[in-house]
């Protein structure tokens, strides 16, 4: 008898190796013990061992397809899928087609593994719930979750592709999983003890599952297929999920009986933000300290401060850039570092004062991605552009400006609701309603960007050149004036 140990459970490459040495020996399957180093040992160990086996001489070949399978089905729970798979790698030698026989007792159980691994890893991407540890710039989200099989290294590029600018990590009884920003790192299982409770935010997402739980579209069997109780208690919504179903018949009843109601008023979808009624005209100075406190997106978690707009309180000119960088972020004024003073010197060189124009971001937060002492400006994307609108709209109605400028794609799509092609809008004057108007143009660190010097100095002439049309607009409502 051949005992082969494995150095943990999900060995991979420790189980192929020693099952193509096992094969080119003609070890058979039922000369084979499988086991993983540190598990109980069997009871009754054989008298003697076999002899230790020779180095392997030639090869041989086996389906691609086998070696996807045996990787997934590797990560079931089942204590004898080594023994399994060595089983059908022994049989496809001399039945190369094998794997097409579904009904074969082998392939169908082998098969049967993988997708249950797949369905455990689509679980764990599905209820996984983090829970905040500590706040703001020393916060750390942690969850607790308990796969039915060997999924904690499968499943985690998924949690780092999604949760990319949060440092996490996933507890499970077999591994844990930790994100630090830079890469992923595994320690033993612990147990449930050591998974936090309850954090600030989990009554707030109760109170959205309620608002969003719909009666009419019920069904229970249908609900459990795909979430199964088992998963409940680690939910924070579970303790809703009873109350939601036993209450589901008597609000369907009331929403019947309530009869239609008033159907909405479709809008324009490109309707200029100023046309619609503004947002009360509130101070800057009001609008900047209670900015100071907006949590509207995640952003704030790890930023220094709220970097909010400054300039005269009725200026003729608004310009809106996309967000604050990492010297913004630390002295908590916009346009202070690098792309300041492009601006600066641009605004100069068209003539345009500086302190004549209120200046402002899209968005009011550095987002950022961590790399050693260095932190990488990240594009801000749709939902976080508009969590930061009600600023920019309070702002607009505040100042009234007679003209917007829109400084790079984040900025346009504030301005505008929606996104803005640059080039194709760029370099004319946009009517936004109410008198206003509205010019875009780059962003000026699209021009530090630049690698090329002779493509930098032409593109900073162009963007002097959209400066100067700011410029007689400026002049021209003073000779109105």
């Amino acid at each position: 008898m051949h005992f082969i140990s494995l150095e943990n459970e999900t060995d991979f490459d420790g189980w192929r190796a020693a099952a193509r040495t096992l094969a080119l020996n003609d070890v058979t399957p039922a000369e084979v013990t499988w086991r993983v180093k540190g598990n109980q040992p069997e009871l009754f160990e054989p008298p003697a061992l076999a002899p230790p086996l020779e180095p392997p001489d030639g090869t041989f070949h086996v389906p691609a397809r086998f070696v996807e399978l045996a990787q997934t089905a590797i990560l079931h729970r089942d204590p004898q899928r080594f023994a399994i798979l060595y089983r059908l790698l022994w049989r496809l030698r001399s039945n190369h087609d094998l794997l097409d026989a579904a009904t074969d007792p082998d392939v169908a159980r082998v098969a049967g593994m993988a997708k249950a691994v797949r369905r455990d890893e689509h679980k764990m991407h599905a209820f996984v719930r983090f829970r905040e540890v500590g706040r703001e710039r020393e916060s750390h989200f942690v969850a607790w979750f308990e796969p039915e099989h060997h999924i904690v290294e499968l499943a985690a590029p998924f949690f780092v592709r999604r949760f990319a600018d949060m440092a996490w990590s996933i507890l499970t009884p077999d591994l844990c999983a930790h994100w630090d920003g830079h890469a992923v790192s595994f320690t033993p299982g612990v147990g449930k003890a050591d998974a936090p409770s309850e954090d600030r935010l989990e009554e707030t997402w109760r109170r959205y599952y309620a608002s969003i739980f719909n009666p009419a579209r019920l069904k229970v069997k249908a609900m459990q297929t795909e979430m199964p109780k088992k998963y409940w208690r680690n939910l924070p919504e579970a303790s809703l999920i009873k109350p939601l179903i036993a209450d589901a018949a008597r609000t369907t009843a009331g929403m019947i009986a309530a009869g239609p109601t008033e159907p909405r008023k479709p809008q324009k979808r490109d309707e200029p933000a100023m046309a619609r009624k503004p947002p009360a005209a509130d101070s800057i100075a009001a609008l900047r300290a209670e900015a100071g406190d907006c949590r509207a997106c995640h952003l704030y978690k790890n930023a220094t401060q709220t970097v909010f707009g400054e300039g005269p309180q009725h200026a003729q000119v608004m310009l809106v850039g996309e967000q604050p960088g990492d010297k913004e972020d630390l002295a908590g004024k916009p346009f202070v570092g690098p792309a300041g003073q492009m601006l600066d010197r641009a605004l100069k060189e068209a003539g345009v004062s500086r302190d004549k124009v209120y200046v402002t971001n899209a968005v009011k937060h550095f987002k950022f991605v961590p790399r050693g002492k260095i932190r990488l400006h990240q594009k801000p994307n749709t939902p976080e552009i508009k969590a930061c609108r009600q600023w920019y709209e309070r702002e607009l109605a505040s100042i009234k400006p007679d003209l917007v400028v829109a400084m790079g794609a984040t900025a346009a799509q504030s301005v505008f609701g929606k996104i803005t092609p640059i080039n194709k809008s760029r370099g004319r004057l946009i009517d936004l309603g109410n008198g206003a108007k509205a010019l875009v143009t780059v962003h000026p660190s699209y021009l530090l960007r630049l690698p090329d010097a002779e493509a930098k100095a032409r593109e900073y002439e162009r963007f002097v050149d959209d400066l100067r049309i700011v410029a007689a607009q400026m002049k021209k409502a003073a000779r109105a004036a």
